[in-house]
């Protein structure tokens, strides 16, 4: 369905040059309601991501596979990188939050097309933060299982692995993981796309038709 801004647009063309041609007051408000419109929704799209994972730990299935990262010892490393995750993307949040309430009070094209700027990189710096994480969380326990020489040992895997050299094994295991890492980073990635890539296209888009507006 075409928008309000979009149906002026093409009223604007089709009337021709017989009516006088809409100043920049004319469209300003529109750009201005459908881009804190979009920042509103990168902030809630940003605390529901945060939440929504959150939501696992209540399944018993989901704690018990956790239990993994206390028999590799890497239990205080990662309750490192959460007080990091916490920190770091609670403060993109409040940006987000910041960046909303400045565009719905703001008074001209300028200082509009600027917040718009800002508000693309701080989303863009989000999902670099985010996406070096997770690839991080895998890079960190490839190490953990390649320096543990009683690997297989240490979670039960002697019987499994009896046909096979532990180092193959070691080796196997440290190729499927780093596969994994990148393919789930990947994916990770094209979900960003969908969440923020969509949502910041619309919004560089009104970055454009301010640009118009001002020459």
């Amino acid at each position: 369905m075409m928008d309000e801004l979009e149906l002026l647009k093409k009223d604007w063309k089709n009337r021709g040059e017989n009516f006088p041609r809409l100043s920049q007051n004319d469209f300003y408000p529109m750009l201005l309601k459908k881009s804190s419109s979009i920042v509103r929704w990168i902030f809630y799209i940003s605390i529901i991501e945060f939440i929504v994972p959150h939501l696992l730990y209540f399944l018993p299935s989901f704690r018990n596979g956790l239990k993994i990262y206390d028999d590799m010892g890497l239990s205080k490393i990662f309750i490192i990188l959460s007080s990091v995750q916490y920190t770091v993307v609670s403060y993109f949040i409040y940006q987000f939050y910041k960046r909303y309430r400045e565009i719905s009070v703001l008074d001209n094209a300028k200082n509009l097309m600027k917040n718009i700027i800002r508000t693309r990189r701080t989303v863009k710096h989000y999902i670099i933060f985010c996406l070096s994480l997770v690839f991080m969380i895998f890079v960190i326990s490839m190490v953990s299982i390649y320096l543990n020489d009683n690997f297989i040992a240490d979670f039960g895997l002697t019987e499994k692995t009896k046909d096979i050299s532990p180092e193959k094994f070691k080796l196997s295991v440290l190729l499927f993981l780093g596969a994994f890492g990148v393919l789930f980073t990947l994916v990770m990635g094209a979900v960003y796309f969908l969440l923020y890539g969509i949502l910041l296209k619309k919004l560089n888009k009104n970055y454009n038709e301010l640009r118009q507006l001002e020459v």
